[in-house]
């Protein structure tokens, strides 16, 4: 496949608009994305860490252990079929309304809908209507993240300066690795009562303690102004009436490539910091207290690694930085589970932060501004939002699958390792047809100057 060469030049500084925000402006605008996205992830995470140890058991009591886990991951995954409507409602309200109050409003259901996690009867107190409200509950926190990130992006990146979008855009990245150190650490503060105060009560301090997390975020959010890009949407009447056909009908290839991108990342991330809990201390004896400090540590390396991919994606550019961590992803799936499987504390950590401070966190970092950059003002919410979602549904279901293929394989590993590296192969494939995308114009009225979403042969 030959590509069209990317010019090399310095990229284009000038103000972007009428108006390129303030230095702090652009800070305030980082650092609201990143902290909202961090709180938002800690609540997606902690019912992931809750589905892995607690829930089985909680929830689904009639069940055989194997089952309870099954169905506790089944309602993990119920979150990411519910993402892709949030994304689509969301994301028109943002290109259609405004960036800033879609933000708002996705954080605040995702905070309510986690503290009443931490309120709800179990089953041996309401019977069948507990696993039924765990559902809904669920349901609602997938529906508020399905429009978070497309929107935290979307404003991060159309407020900052043209040769700094990889840098900026990565803060709100930041908030996975930081939401998932939040939740660990607060799990393994809990996890240290005794399994009976645990299951009785202690699970719910995680859920509970959003209320303060919301709290923070929202007054973070509304301290930041909407950006000049979506002004000028407005200004010129280029809004959409229907920014989600829009967005199928004329750009569905930027969508199936961000799809597959997304796989790429999310489905090795998923396996490491969901599935690998249950199946670390069922299938490999390896103790909780292990996994959570792995995943800990892996988690602050992530942190700190993110922003530096995304840095180097302003000064490489983005593909090149997505296909060496994809290509690292692809080579590392088996090895990762081989180093598991050792059984040595030492050999677990290094694996999971390989996986998550090297493989993840180069693919995801440069994804914020390449995915902004694929789409026009007009669509750029809603576009960025239905690639990444649709992709989190496959990802989503992966502890599920994972769980059901590894019982059925005895306890071997190879099944999970196989569509890791599938996974991988698939981002792979996709980075490769996507058009470089650095250095493009964000402004409604130039947006016929950004290229197109695919290479051309």
């Amino acid at each position: 496949m030959s590509h069209i060469p990317v010019t090399d030049a310095a990229p284009d500084t000038r103000a972007e608009g009428h108006h390129q925000p303030s230095p702090a402006a652009i800070r305030r605008t980082a650092l609201a994305g990143m902290i909202g996205t961090t709180i938002e992830w800690y609540d997606f995470y902690i019912y992931g860490l809750a589905a892995a140890l607690v829930f089985g058991t909680e929830f689904f009591p009639d069940f055989s252990p194997t089952a309870g886990t099954l169905a506790a991951f089944g309602t993990f995954a119920v979150g990411f079929i519910a993402r892709p409507l949030g994304g689509v409602i969301f994301g028109h309200f943002g290109d259609r309304v405004g960036r800033k109050n879609a933000l708002m409003l996705t954080l605040f259901l995702m905070g309510a809908a986690t503290v009443v996690v931490g309120l709800l009867p179990g089953y041996q107190t309401i019977g069948l209507w507990a696993p039924i409200l765990l559902v809904t509950l669920r349901f609602l926190q997938g529906f508020a993240v399905g429009g978070e990130w497309g929107g935290a992006v979307t404003m991060v990146v159309e407020s900052s300066p043209r040769d700094r979008r990889g840098f900026y855009g990565s803060l709100p990245q930041m908030g996975v690795p930081l939401g998932l150190v939040l939740s660990s650490t607060v799990f393994a503060l809990v996890s240290t009562l005794p399994d009976d105060d645990l299951l009785a009560w202690g699970w719910r301090i995680p859920f509970l303690l959003s209320v303060v997390l919301i709290a923070v975020g929202m007054f973070l959010r509304s301290r930041i102004t909407e950006t000049q890009t979506f002004a000028q949407v407005k200004e010129s009447g280029q809004a959409r009436k229907m920014p989600a056909m829009e967005a199928f009908r004329h750009h569905w290839k930027a969508i199936v490539l961000t799809i597959g991108m997304y796989i790429s990342a999310g489905v090795p991330f998923y396996i490491v910091s969901v599935f690998v809990l249950s199946y670390g201390s069922s299938h490999l004896d390896l103790s909780r207290g292990v996994l959570l400090t792995g995943m800990l540590i892996a988690a602050v390396a992530e942190g700190l690694a993110v922003p530096c991919f995304g840095a180097l994606s302003d000064r490489w550019g983005r593909r090149p930085v997505f296909l060496g961590a994809a290509a690292f992803a692809a080579v590392l799936a088996f090895p990762f589970f081989w180093l598991l499987a050792s059984g040595q504390t030492g050999l677990t950590w290094l694996a999971m932060l390989l996986a998550l401070a090297v493989a993840h966190a180069g693919m995801y970092a440069p994804t914020a501004a390449m995915y902004a950059e694929l789409f026009p003002a007009d669509v750029r919410y809603t576009g960025t939002s239905i690639g990444y979602q649709l992709g989190g549904v496959v990802a989503g279901f992966v502890p599920l699958v994972a769980g059901a293929l590894v019982s059925a394989a005895d306890g071997a590993s190879w099944p999970i390792a196989s569509i890791w590296a599938g996974a991988a192969l698939v981002g792979l494939v996709c980075a490769l047809i996507v058009r470089e995308s650095r250095g493009c114009d964000l402004q409604p009225d130039q947006s016929v100057d950004r290229p197109k979403s695919f290479q051309t042969p």
